[in-house]
């Protein structure tokens, strides 16, 4: 399935029906008075996240969703049907921003929530609500209203437990495979993986966790350069950050100073979350290879994907942060705190 993680569709709530003029008419029932019923309410538009869907996909091929128009109102007092409303569903993790304000709607992060994006207009009123003692065959019935119209943004962010930020060919893409059933494109040549992969790691028996593989980020990638600031967005929503930096790299610390600096352009607060560093390819390590000194409070672990050293230490660390983890508001409250 192709991977896809911005929309732009047009959404149209239903109009109302229109209001009845009518006046009763029976046997024996002389100067019946208005008995015009009122108009249905058009149909909503409402969007469902839904856990099963992970792409924006089926935007690409419908953009645009009408709801149903009311019925109208009819004599007897009769009131006309509602439209029908239509439920939109969107995966988890979908930002939902007015097009032409660029105001956020709905941030939809939990599974079959429900929010309403398009108000149906309301019925007309028929002509039996006017009637007075001195107005007593109103000839007129109130105007439905107009559902409301509008486009919508859409902009999906992964909903993982780990995301993986590194450097083109840092291996990534391995480890996932390895940890995971997920199977990435793999190569020796940099920006193999060109969208987000998701893979659930198991850990002990009835234990697991979602791991996000981050496409390759570059120097200058909060800035537009390469596929970063394309797919940065992807680790706002994750619980613990995996910086990985292959064990061949020319200085390991200038590699981790310029991560740290791309994800800040972007989001300061990325630089709150838990974080680990992640020393691979150790097989093809340099003889002379030293394990770096980074940040104090920062966990350097060494792994090899293709030898499997290390990944259980790995899996163990990953474990504990996921399932220890504390709210990202609580978090960075916690850190600031620390840091003051």
């Amino acid at each position: 399935m192709k991977f896809v993680d911005s929309a732009l569709i047009s959404v149209k709530a239903g109009d109302g029906g229109k209001g009845c003029v009518s006046f009763r008419r029976e046997k024996f029932v002389p100067k019946g008075g208005p008995d015009g019923g009122d108009g249905g309410r058009g149909g909503h538009v409402w969007l469902r996240t839904n856990s099963h869907l992970t792409t924006l996909l089926d935007f690409k091929y419908k953009r645009n969703y009408t709801a149903g128009r009311g019925a109208h109102g009819q004599g007897a007092r009769k009131t006309g049907k509602d439209g029908e409303d239509i439920v939109i569903d969107v995966p988890c993790g979908t930002v939902v921003r007015n097009a032409a304000t660029g105001e956020v709607i709905a941030d939809l992060t939990v599974d079959d929530e429900k929010v309403l994006v398009a108000s149906g207009g309301r019925g007309g009123r028929g002509n039996q609500h006017f009637a007075t003692a001195t107005r007593q065959a109103p000839r007129f019935a109130l105007p439905p209203g107009t559902g409301e119209e509008l486009e919508l943004e859409m902009e999906l962010k992964l909903m993982a437990d780990v995301g993986l930020v590194g450097f083109p060919n840092a291996g990534k893409s391995t480890l996932i495979s390895v940890l995971s059933a997920a199977k990435p494109k793999i190569a020796d040549y940099p920006f193999t993986t060109l969208v987000p992969n998701l893979g659930i790691v198991r850990y002990e028996d009835y234990k697991s966790f979602v791991m996000a593989d981050i496409p390759g980020i570059i120097k200058g990638a909060a800035e537009g350069r390469g596929l970063g600031l394309q797919f940065l967005r992807h680790i706002e929503r994750t619980k613990v950050l995996a910086l990985l930096i292959a064990s061949d790299s020319e200085d390991i610390v200038a590699v981790y100073e310029t991560l740290l600096g791309e994800m800040k352009r972007f989001e300061e607060a990325l630089l709150l979350k838990q974080r680990i560093v992640i020393i691979t390819k150790m097989d093809i390590a340099p003889e002379d290879f030293a394990m770096p000194s980074l940040e104090e409070g920062v966990r350097v672990l060494a792994i090899s994907s293709v030898t499997g050293s290390g990944l259980k230490e790995l899996k163990d660390e990953l474990w504990q942060r996921v399932s220890t983890h504390e709210s990202d508001k609580k978090y960075i409250e916690r850190r600031a705190e620390e840091e003051e």
